[in-house]
C-alpha cells in the first residue's frame, strides 16, 4: 500500500446541493421492492443455477411477498430464455406479480427479450446502457452524443415491440449504468432523451433506475445525487425512481435507505445481498430494518430459515453467521454478561405486558423470524446441518430431529467427497435412503409382526428375516419399541438402549405416511440412528428400530 494514496486515488468530488433535504426526512413506508436474485450473470455463481433451482427460487421469492422479479437476462442463452418462457407458458407466474427482464440496449437482444415474455399477462422490459466518463472513453471511445444515441434507439425498439404485443400490459425501465460516477446533468439528459421516446404518463410511468453500479462515495453522496436527479427530471409524476446499490464500500444498505430518504420509489437487491463482487443491496437487511421502526415492509420473512437454506441450497454460497437478522449467530450470546442482560430483558418482557420490544443486544424478537429463544442464550450444535435436512423436509416432508441432522450430514460431506461435485436434492435422498431406510440385504428385514398384552407388558411376535433367514422372534417390554429391542435381544441382534425418540405425519388425510426416528445407544458406548416410514405409525417405529440395529 502508498503511503500516500492521493499519488494514485482522487477522493470522489461532493455534489453541490447546499439544501438538501433528505437528511430531516425519515423512511415512513415501505418501497416498491424488485428481486435481481435471478438476474444472469448477477450472482455471479462459480456453478450457474439450473432450471429446477431458478424455479425453486423464484417460489420462494414469490412465497416472501416480491411482486416484482427480475427472472432473468433472455438473451444471454438458451438456459435463460426457456427458464423466463417457461414460466409464462406454465402459468406460474401470480396474477399481482410482474416479472422483468434485463437487456442492453441492442436490437437483437431487446427482440429476443420480448420473445422470451410471448403470452405474458403483464411484464417489465429494462433496458440499460453505460453514461459514466470512463465507460465513454475507455470502454466505448463514444461522445456523450454518441452514448446518447444508443439509449434513444433503444427505447424505440422497446415501443415497437410492446407495439406488436397489445395483449401484454407492459412497463418500461431504464437504467443509465453507471449513474453513480456519471455526470449529473448527462443521465438527466439521456432519461429525458428516452421519455421523448416512451412518453410516459402519470398512469403508465417509466421506471429509471440510478445504480451505483461501482459503490465509489460515502452514501450521503448516493441520497445528494438521488436527490438532485429527482428534482432536474420533467414531469417527476411520470417518474419510477429505483435504487440499485451495491456494496464496494460495505454501504450498499446504508446508501438504499439514505436514496429512499432523498425521495427514490423503489428498492433492488438480492435476498441476503448476493451479487457480483461485493454483492447487491440486501433486502432481507433493508425490510427487517423497517420492521424494527415499526414499518410493515410488506414481505414476509417470518421463516427466516427457510430463506436462508433456500438461498444456499439455489446459489451454493453460504450465508455468513453474522450477516444480519439472517445468520446462525445473530441472535447468539456468548458473552456471560450478555446473556444476563437477554435474559433479564426476557424477564422484563414478560412482566410488562404492554407489547412493545425491549430486549438488551436484541433490536428484533427472533420469534418474528420463527427463530427460538433457546438459540439466544446457546450455540446450536447443528449449526450449518441445517441446509441439508431442509432439502430432505422441502422434498420428502421429513423433519429430521437435530442430532440426526448431524449422523446424515457426515454421509452427505463424504457423498461430496466422493463426487466431487455439486450434490442435488435425488443425490441427498439416495444417500439418505441407503443409510437409514430398509434394503433386502439389511440384516434385520421386517416381514410381518404381531404386537398384543396389557399396557407395560406389551408382546411383540415379528416375523423378520435374519441374515437372509426368516425367523419368529418375540420380546416383552412396557411398549412396542421396548419390546422390538427385547426380541432382537433374544436373538442375535445387538443390544440397544433407546435415547431418544420422536415421530411426525407427513401430509394430512387418512393416507398420510408416518415417519419416526429413534437413537439408540449400543453396548459399547456408540450411537446409532434408525428411521422408520409407513402409513401406520406402529409399524414405521418397529422399522426404526430394526433401522437402527442394522446400522450396528
Amino acid at each position: 500500500m502508498l503511503r500516500n494514496p492521493s499519488e494514485k486515488y482522487r477522493p470522489f468530488p461532493p455534489i453541490a446541493l447546499p439544501d438538501r433535504q433528505w437528511p430531516s426526512r425519515t423512511i415512513t413506508q415501505a418501497p416498491r421492492w424488485l428481486s435481481t436474485d435471478l438476474r444472469d450473470g448477477n450472482q455471479a455463481l462459480i456453478d450457474p443455477m439450473d432450471a429446477e433451482k431458478k424455479t425453486r427460487l423464484f417460489d420462494l421469492l414469490v412465497k416472501v411477498g416480491l411482486k416484482e422479479i427480475e427472472v432473468g437476462f433472455p438473451s444471454a442463452g438458451a438456459t435463460e430464455f426457456d427458464f423466463i418462457s417457461g414460466l409464462v407458458r406454465d402459468d406460474r407466474i401470480p396474477d399481482d406479480v410482474h416479472i422483468q427482464v434485463l437487456t442492453q440496449s441492442r436490437r437483437d437482444l431487446i427482440e429476443t427479450s420480448f420473445k422470451s415474455l410471448d403470452g405474458a399477462k403483464q411484464a417489465i422490459v429494462h433496458l440499460y446502457n453505460a453514461v459514466s466518463p470512463a465507460w465513454r472513453k475507455i470502454v466505448f471511445g463514444m461522445t456523450r452524443d454518441e452514448v446518447k444515441a444508443i439509449a434513444v434507439a433503444g427505447a424505440k425498439v422497446l415501443r415497437d415491440e410492446a407495439a406488436k404485443r397489445p395483449d401484454t400490459a407492459w412497463q418500461f425501465e431504464y437504467s443509465p449504468e453507471t449513474f453513480s460516477t456519471a455526470e449529473l446533468d448527462f443521465s438527466v439528459e439521456v432519461c429525458e432523451a428516452v421519455m421523448d421516446v416512451l412518453q410516459p404518463t402519470p398512469d403508465r410511468p417509466i421506471i429509471f433506475n440510478l445504480p451505483a453500479t461501482v459503490e465509489c462515495a460515502t452514501p450521503n453522496v448516493y441520497a445528494d445525487q438521488i436527490e438532485w436527479f429527482g428534482r432536474n427530471i420533467r414531469n417527476r409524476d411520470s417518474v419510477v425512481i429505483s435504487l440499485h446499490t451495491h456494496n464496494d464500500r460495505g454501504t450498499g444498505v446504508a446508501a438504499a435507505e439514505l436514496g429512499m430518504m432523498a425521495g427514490a420509489d423503489r428498492v433492488e437487491g438480492c435476498l441476503l445481498g448476493n451479487g457480483e463482487r461485493t454483492g447487491n443491496c440486501d433486502l432481507v437487511t433493508v425490510a427487517l430494518n423497517m420492521y424494527t421502526q415499526g414499518i410493515d415492509p410488506k414481505l414476509d420473512l417470518s421463516d427466516i430459515d427457510a430463506v436462508v437454506n433456500t438461498i444456499n441450497y439455489c446459489t451454493n454460497l453460504p450465508v455468513h453467521p453474522r450477516t444480519p437478522y439472517a445468520g446462525d449467530l445473530v441472535f447468539t450470546a456468548f458473552s456471560g454478561s450478555h446473556q444476563d442482560a437477554i435474559k433479564k430483558g426476557f424477564a422484563a418482557q414478560a412482566a410488562r405486558n404492554d407489547g412493545l420490544w425491549e430486549v438488551p443486544y436484541l433490536p428484533i424478537d427472533p420469534a418474528d423470524l420463527g427463530r427460538s429463544y433457546e438459540a439466544v442464550i446457546r450455540v446450536n450444535s447443528q449449526s450449518g446441518k441445517g441446509g441439508v435436512a431442509w432439502v430432505i423436509e422441502q422434498d420428502k416432508g421429513l423433519k429430521l430431529p437435530k442430532r440426526l441432522q448431524a449422523d446424515f450430514s457426515r454421509h452427505v460431506q463424504a457423498l461430496a467427497d466422493e463426487t466431487s461435485r455439486e450434490l442435488g436434492a435425488a443425490d441427498i435422498w439416495g444417500r439418505f435412503e441407503a443409510t437409514y431406510l430398509p434394503r433386502n440385504d439389511d440384516r434385520f428385514v421386517l416381514r410381518d409382526y404381531e404386537e398384543s398384552g396389557m399396557a407395560g407388558q406389551r408382546l411383540f411376535v415379528g416375523r423378520v428375516a435374519v441374515d437372509g433367514e426368516e425367523r419368529s422372534i418375540s420380546g416383552r417390554g412396557n411398549g412396542l419399541i421396548s419390546g422390538v429391542i427385547a426380541a432382537l435381544g433374544d436373538t442375535t441382534g445387538p443390544t440397544l438402549d433407546v435415547v431418544d425418540y420422536s415421530e411426525h405425519a407427513i401430509g394430512h388425510g387418512a393416507d398420510a405416511q408416518a415417519a419416526a426416528y429413534v437413537e439408540c445407544r449400543t453396548d459399547d458406548g456408540r450411537t446409532v440412528f434408525g428411521v422408520g416410514l409407513d402409513t401406520d405409525i406402529a409399524t414405521a417405529s418397529v422399522r426404526a428400530v430394526l433401522s437402527a440395529a442394522n446400522r450396528v
